[in-house]
């Protein structure tokens, strides 16, 4: 078989069966995957090309699942901006990040099945500012009448930031994600010229100060509420320490409810 036949052979989905198009096969380590079963993967998900069909099976399983999840959560709490936001379920101790396309695309949360997270799967919250810059330049006419762009004197810069939330997490199917806070680029153009490469003090920007603010707390939020999670299952798996029944007066150690291991009654410890 040729180049060409290779090419345009007819390929069968390793996951659902079905053929295969042109443009639509997704590579993986031991076969083949229609572009439909892929895009019901995980969005955070990235070693497709690394993973056994019987992996992926597996992970459209949990994906499944997952879709139970998401349909019991009951989101307490929104936090972001932009077109990712963090869904929070403050009672369940879970969350989800999930693009915002619910009104453009006219779908909810159900049909985006974004993956629900516990609070305790949480490893580490960073906020990453990217700063860049660009050289502002005007136009002028040559003596030829031919327009070209040219340095101001002294030179301008317009400083250009970006915020992101770089979220690490323990979960089988992926390590991090990261999601954009704001929309557009947060710009500081100031209006008189500044020499060189002295920039403005982005700290007096409205909007840079709304998006750091915003990426600070997401991360208070989840890191504190991970912390009392882990602290609750310290607590509970401490053994407890024997008392004195107020009831039979004997020394028992309180059972999981809190009551006495000989007579039943609940015990103050």
């Amino acid at each position: 078989m040729g180049l060409f036949d290779k090419l345009f052979s007819k390929k069968e989905c390793a996951i659902c069966g079905g053929e295969i198009g042109l443009f639509g096969n997704r590579k993986l380590e031991d076969g083949n995957m229609c572009k439909t079963c892929a895009a019901k993967l995980s969005p955070f998900f990235s070693d497709r090309r690394e993973s056994t069909v019987e992996e992926i099976k597996e992970q459209l399983a949990y994906r499944e699942a997952n879709r139970d999840a998401v349909a019991a959560l009951h989101v307490t709490r929104v936090m972001g901006s932009g077109n990712t936001k963090v869904y929070i379920d403050e009672d369940a101790g879970k969350f989800m990040v999930a693009s915002d396309g619910i009104t453009k695309s006219h779908q909810n949360l159900l049909d985006i099945n974004p993956d629900v997270i516990g609070f305790e799967q949480v490893t580490g919250v960073e906020l990453d500012i990217d700063e860049d810059y660009d050289e502002e330049k005007r136009e002028i006419k040559d003596a030829e009448g031919n327009t070209k762009r040219v340095s101001y004197n002294p030179p301008r810069y317009t400083w250009s930031y970006d915020f992101h939330v770089l979220l690490r997490v323990n979960h089988p199917y992926f390590g991090e994600i990261k999601f954009r806070l704001n929309e557009s680029n947060v710009e500081l153009n100031p209006d008189n010229p500044l020499p060189q490469m002295r920039k403005p003090d982005p700290k007096k920007n409205v909007d840079y100060c709304f998006y750091e603010d915003m990426g600070k707390e997401i991360k208070e939020v989840l890191m504190q509420a991970r912390q009392q999670v882990r602290d609750e299952a310290a607590a509970a798996a401490a053994p407890k320490a024997a008392v004195t029944c107020p009831y039979c007066g004997a020394t028992t150690t309180p059972d999981e409810k809190g009551c006495c291991e000989y007579c039943g009654g609940a015990v103050n410890d």
